[in-house]
């Protein structure tokens, strides 16, 4: 049962249409990945203002960091 989560800067532009897109193209590639049939797919999107970033986002993410499959290039590992 995968399970994507996804958090983000506040987007304007992020419209009905384009939401669909991306669940599209996130249902395909978890689909095809994992071997599973689309009804198994959660997707989740959290917005996050920016000046919470690195309190919410960054340090879980740091505190997990052998989960990240793709780090940031903004963030520099201490």
């Amino acid at each position: 049962m995968p399970h994507v989560h996804v958090q983000h800067y506040p987007k304007d532009n992020l419209t009905p249409e384009r939401v669909k897109a991306f669940d599209d193209a996130v249902t395909a590639a978890v689909t095809e990945t994992f071997g599973v049939t689309a009804d198994k797919v959660s997707i989740a999107l959290e917005t996050v203002a920016p000046e919470a970033w690195h309190e919410q986002v960054v340090a879980a993410f740091a505190a997990r960091r052998e989960l990240l499959i793709k780090a940031p290039g903004y963030w520099k590992e201490a």
